[in-house]
């Protein structure tokens, strides 16, 4: 079991994105995307160590390998692999192949800041996928690798390397390695709370004093 795994996956599996999210807004740092989703329903939450992809324009420069494939073999059991395709719509960046291998090597997820495709194969396998949508166009002459495991950006957000990577059906938070101990101090703190909100509306507390009492609003100063 590596490091992660040992002293922070659990903390993170108990927690949603939005915890995190607002955790980091709250300490100044920046790791909310927009627009990544699951693309099936019952894909839930996703957290591992970010394997990073960074796609260009296919030319006259041509890729060694297919894409993914090296970062397939760079992933460790329980990591994410990030693919930076700039939000493409047009064309895949990740198929049916890739998510048989990546399941195969006990990759957690992929998220893509863009398209994949084959979606039913991913399904099939129960690869869970994170993107902006579908498409069926090939990547090929379209779309090649740049690099592996570099520093990309992800939604507006800066990915390197060993960040972590969280997705649930809300989204998808990026957060810095360095970071992660008071980043996810700050946001049990927060899910405290907020449980602790939850439990007295259900139990039928009046909201207007729950909000008081809480001071919903400032939580985050």
């Amino acid at each position: 079991m590596n490091e992660f795994d040992e002293k922070y996956r659990a903390r993170f599996e108990k927690l949603s994105t939005t915890n995190v999210s607002d955790a980091m807004d709250a300490l100044g740092y920046r790791g909310a995307t927009f627009g990544i989703r699951p693309m099936r329903e019952s894909w839930g939450k996703v957290v591992g160590r970010a394997v990073t992809v960074k796609m260009t324009a296919a030319g006259e420069t041509k890729g060694q390998h297919h894409l993914g494939v090296k970062a397939i073999a760079a992933a460790e059991a329980g990591d994410i692999i990030i693919i930076d395709n700039g939000g493409r719509l047009d064309t895949s960046c990740w198929g049916g192949i890739l998510a048989n291998g990546a399941k195969m090597k006990g990759v957690s997820a992929v998220v893509i800041d863009g398209a994949c495709r084959d979606l039913d194969d991913c399904i099939e396998v129960d690869f869970p996928v994170y993107a902006r949508g579908t498409v069926v166009a090939t990547a090929r002459g379209r779309i090649m690798e740049e690099s592996t495991n570099t520093m990309i950006q992800f939604g507006g957000v800066q990915v390197r390397p060993g960040d972590i990577v969280m997705g649930d059906r809300s989204g998808v938070v990026i957060v810095p390695q360095e970071h992660v101990d008071v980043i996810l101090e700050k946001a049990e703190s927060l899910w405290e709370k907020e449980e602790n909100m939850i439990r007295e509306i259900r139990a039928g507390e009046p909201m207007l004093d729950v909000d008081t009492k809480y001071n919903y609003e400032k939580m985050l100063k």
